[in-house]
């Protein structure tokens, strides 16, 4: 009788020690380590192919679990803490914060709603320019993004004849996964430039092949203008010019040669031996147009070079800085004058 006793006090202490285990399982399963009012948001990368084990001793290292291992067992076998059958734990970047039960990281990270990079990429930039804001937002990496502006494949699907996508990776605002692929990068934003065009009369109807030259005439025009109005009256100068076989003169182009082609850094002032680099891209030496865009443009700088009023202007020159306003003139007489004007307004400032 002593020993039925003694077994059934066993036995009750484990069935309380079960109870309590799980009680306790259960609160740290469910309950977060902090309040709201003091929560901490954590940053969380798990990288392709880690495994839960891992992921565990991830997010306990960064502090927002209780246990480890009691993470791991609720990954592996969810229906012991009332869950669903099975996880399935996603790679990426996540927003967490301490404030989130064991369960709500687990639905998260199973969900593979990952935190996403907003970044914005100004008119006017070259594709190099934007690989490096990518890396530097560890979107993707710079040499992925570069060699996919180049993808044959890509610019084929797109019915682009060019070496690579330069003047159609649109300038905008986009919501980006952290570590994607350069082609996926590309692609989202040659989709877009393609899409908001439509916006454009006599741009959406026609195919790549007929408006190239309207695509690299807009990113000569957007590393010029600085107020939108004069975009179309810049693009009118160079078209007049283009007809009469006339160079553009941009120093825009000059600027393109130095620090994209050179890889030197952006010169404070254009020089006369700069005028001199021999380069198709030197609107200086050679009319017409560049081989290539010279920057991605946006749509003011794309609808001034399609949409371009006829006028009779053949120069422009820069005649209040602080504004960006440039004075047109028809004639080099009238425009020199205008230079003249201006640094003579310039010198009374500053004399």
């Amino acid at each position: 009788m002593k020993n039925k006793n003694i077994v059934f006090y066993v036995a009750v202490f484990f069935v309380f020690l079960f109870f309590t285990f799980t009680a306790l399982s259960m609160i740290s399963f469910l309950v977060p380590l902090d309040s709201k009012e003091n929560a901490v948001s954590v940053r969380v990368e798990i990288p392709s192919g880690t495994s839960t084990k891992r992921i565990s001793e991830i997010l306990a290292e960064n502090n927002l679990i209780r246990s480890k291992l009691l993470f791991y067992f609720a990954a592996r076998y969810p229906f012991v803490f009332g869950g669903k059958l099975n996880f399935s734990l996603k790679s990426g970047v996540y927003s967490l914060n301490t404030n989130m039960s064991m369960k709500d990281i687990l639905i998260i990270i199973d969900s593979g709603k990952q935190e996403f990079i907003k970044v914005s990429f100004p008119e006017g930039l070259t594709a190099r320019k934007i690989a490096s804001i990518l890396d530097k937002n560890k979107v993707c990496i710079f040499d992925d993004f570069m060699n996919a502006v180049k993808s044959k494949d890509l610019l084929n699907k797109y019915g682009i004849i060019a070496e690579s996508f330069e003047g159609f990776l649109f300038p905008d605002t986009y919501f980006f996964n952290p570590s994607m692929n350069g082609l996926d990068v590309v692609e989202m934003m040659v989709k877009n430039f393609f899409s908001k065009i439509k916006q454009i009369s006599q741009l959406d109807s026609k195919n790549v092949s007929e408006f190239y030259d309207d695509i690299i005439l807009a990113s000569i025009v957007e590393r010029e203008y600085r107020v939108a109005s004069e975009a179309p009256l810049i693009a009118s100068v160079f078209k007049n010019r283009i007809e009469d076989g006339v160079g553009l003169y941009s120093c825009a182009t000059i600027e393109y040669i130095i620090t994209e082609i050179q890889g030197k850094p952006h010169p404070d002032v254009i020089t006369y031996e700069d005028l001199k680099i021999n380069s198709p891209y030197n609107t200086y030496k050679w009319a017409g147009l560049t081989p290539t865009p010279i920057s991605n443009p946006g749509l003011v700088a794309l609808d001034a070079a399609v949409n371009t009023p006829k006028t009779d202007y053949y120069y422009f020159t820069l005649t209040d800085a602080s504004k960006g306003i440039h004075t047109f003139s028809k004639s080099f007489k009238s425009h020199t004058k205008a230079g003249i004007q201006y640094k003579t307004k310039k010198s009374a400032v500053y004399n």
